[in-house]
């Protein structure tokens, strides 16, 4: 047996014990991709395991997640930090191998988390334009600072998910030569035979999208074929590739083929006999014979000296062109320029009323001057959403340097490309649709706040107020649902001040920021300002007393309706905006109790549902329905959501009160 072909059945065995140990997980793609994936990382790849972060890196992308055995495998024997008795922790609570890869976890190597299927393709498609973008922006003909590829392995269930078809049509559409996709074309889902629901020739799709594609026919042995179909795969620059691995689920099992082997064990017996056919011990688990640690050493040099030589040509570059090396360096190291947040647009009182889309659209623009690793777009919106870059040109196949992105209508691929442009580093990505239209996207805005990318989502038209377009674009449910979410921060901001101040936050905050903005106007706020929108709730407008009558707490365009009320009530009412509740949750109990003083009657107003509202105030005034096809105005009035409708709410509830018929110990109270 020569030496690949060891490295080769170490791989499949290794996958299988990892599986067999936790009693869980899935060792047929492992073992049926383990060619591909020696090929790929010994032979192919360029990485450093002593410095994962690498910005250099080739990167790699387990779309088909489930198969994390692989991945783990391949990064214990590179040399990353990753050991044998991490690899027999699997799937164990507080170990570096989960089910399914995550970044932002203690696993060193993951570039993006999968699990979720076609996340990991859509996500590369990112990571590609990531990389595209640096290239064209800081090399030169003498220099060469950013030239790697991405490269995924993905099955059949990541090509049956929508997501994933949306990403890969814009990637073609892109040209992202530096894009290849390894497809594990193994006929198995977990059903059975994909002749069961997808029977679609796969590669003449990818061939309309605009993709190079070709097909290796034994993808378990045939290790020329692979690796020659991939070196083809990089000469072609100007598409992106997709290579049909014809392989074999669990091969070399005595199940293989079997659609079983998914997800389930192999069994003891059944790994001691491939065992025996490759001439390993049996009763040996989790064995590495040593010509194959030695083998893999010499990739784990070989990454470091291309590491070595890549800091040379850099510190070269810095000394011939210092603008663009401390431009390279500062971006890459994740700092913002000193000063920023000062530069940001600060809204007088005496600023005309405006939507806070608007606001948005001025402030995005103040961003993307001082900040040039600031890039996105929106799905197909922009008018709409006010995101146009003035400073930037589109980013297109023929004009990569550009920085505004057109995705078309495809919120969800969106969503998930903004992820890979955030997990490339570096790069700021900001994407916009309506916020209803979140929900078509939010399984990647889940995984944005669990992988700790950073991500502006500008999400416009975020209330009933978008008026005549009706229910199916009026969002309800949607900010209970952000809010619910751990790890996004949700901001409403109620004015241009607060929407710098959101701005201000989530370009450092290392997680989803979703920016819901309105579309009709709003008043500025005599008290607001950018900064303390970091204190998530604070008093807009003080009682005449020193302790009031109630408390308003108000978010978004709701804020300015709030404190019309107040005025004509006739009591002593303290007016609260809560731009980010998340942000309020962090302050200090002192600071907490000081805005929502205990025993005060505390009234919400938000246009959308109570959900959630029931930690902070002891009654709602909220949207508890769909909405409705009307004039905004007309919807408010209908609604309740003008001042005389909100003071006959908030005498009706404080009768109650007085009358004994229920009291604020209750937590919350529905009329």
């Amino acid at each position: 047996m020569g030496l690949d072909d060891l490295s080769v059945n170490t791989i499949r065995v290794l996958a299988a014990d990892i599986v067999q140990k936790a009693n869980s997980g899935h060792p047929g793609m492992p073992m049926g991709m383990a060619a591909a994936a020696h090929v790929l990382w010994s032979k192919i790849m360029t990485f450093s395991p002593s410095n994962p972060s690498w910005i250099n890196r080739d990167r790699f992308v387990l779309s088909n997640g489930h198969g994390c055995a692989l991945l783990y495998s391949l990064l214990h024997l590179s040399g990353f930090d990753l050991s044998i008795d991490d690899l027999k922790q699997f799937r164990q609570w507080g170990s570096k191998t989960p089910g399914h890869p995550e970044a932002g976890h203690s696993t060193p190597g993951v570039e993006v988390s999968t699990g979720p299927l076609g996340q990991g393709i859509s996500n590369a498609v990112g990571l590609a334009i990531a990389q595209k973008h640096a290239s064209a922006v800081f090399n030169k003909p003498d220099a060469e600072v950013i030239n790697n590829y991405t490269f995924v392995f993905c099955g059949d269930g990541c090509l049956m998910e929508g997501i994933s078809s949306e990403a890969s049509s814009l990637a073609g559409h892109l040209g992202l030569g530096n894009l290849i996709v390894i497809y594990d074309d193994n006929k198995i889902s977990i059903d059975g035979s994909t002749s069961l629901a997808f029977t679609e020739d796969v590669l003449k799709r990818y061939e309309s999208y605009g993709w190079h594609t070709s097909i290796v026919e034994d993808g378990n042995t045939d290790l020329a074929g692979i690796e020659g179909a991939i070196r083809a795969a990089q000469a072609v620059k100007d598409k992106p590739s997709i290579i049909a691995l014809r392989t074999i689920i669990a091969f070399m099992s005595a199940k293989q083929g079997d659609h079983e082997t998914h997800g389930a064990p192999l069994g003891a017996a059944d790994i001691a006999g491939i065992k025996k056919r490759i001439g390993f011990d049996p009763e040996k688990h989790f064995f590495v014979p040593d010509e194959v640690y030695k083998y893999w050493a010499e990739v784990k040099a070989k990454g470091s000296a291309a590491e070595a030589k890549w800091k040379v040509t850099v510190e070269e570059y810095c000394k011939k062109y210092p603008s663009d090396g401390a431009q390279f360096t500062r971006i890459f190291s994740g700092k913002l320029p000193e000063g920023w947040k000062s530069k940001l647009p600060v809204f007088p009182t005496s600023t005309p009323a405006d939507a806070t889309r608007n606001y948005s659209g001025k402030v995005l623009n103040a961003v993307a001057e001082l900040l040039p690793e600031l890039m996105g777009g929106s799905a197909d919106l922009t008018p709409s959403n006010k995101t146009l870059l003035k400073i930037a040109k589109d980013f297109q196949k023929d004009t990569p340097t550009g920085r505004y992105l057109r995705f078309g209508v495809r919120e969800h691929g969106m969503m998930a490309i903004g992820n890979g442009i955030s997990a490339y580093g570096g790069f700021i990505p900001f994407t916009a649709t309506f916020l209803n239209f979140i929900s078509y996207g939010f399984p990647s805005v889940r995984l944005s706040a669990l992988s700790h990318h950073r991500h502006i989502l500008i999400m416009t038209h975020d209330s009933i107020g978008l008026g005549e377009d009706g229910p199916t674009h009026q969002p309800v449910e949607i900010l209970s649902l952000c809010r619910a979410t751990p790890r996004i921060l949700t901001m409403r901001p109620a004015d241009g001040n607060e929407v710098s101040g959101a701005y201000m936050i989530g370009l450092e905050y290392d997680g989803p920021t979703v920016i819901c903005c309105s579309r009709q106007n709003v008043p500025s706020l005599a008290a607001s300002s950018p900064e303390k929108v970091a204190l998530g709730a604070y008093v807009v407008e003080e009682s005449k007393s020193s302790k009031p009558d109630l408390i308003y707490i108000a978010t978004g365009s709701e804020v300015g309706i709030a404190l019309d009320s107040a005025k004509a009530s006739g009591k002593n009412v303290r007016v609260v905006s809560a731009p980010c509740l998340e942000l309020f949750d962090k302050q200090p109990v002192s600071y907490r109790r000081e805005v929502l003083t205990p025993g005060v009657p505390i009234i919400s107003i938000e246009a959308s549902g109570p959900l959630g509202w029931e930690k902070y105030a002891h009654f709602s005034i909220s949207i508890k329905q769909w909405g409705a096809s009307a004039p905004y105005q007309e919807i408010y009035k209908q609604y309740g959501f003008v001042p005389e409708k909100i003071i006959a709410k908030t005498s009706e509830y404080l009768g109650l009160l007085k009358e004994g018929g229920i009291s604020l110990l209750r937590t919350h109270y529905d009329i």
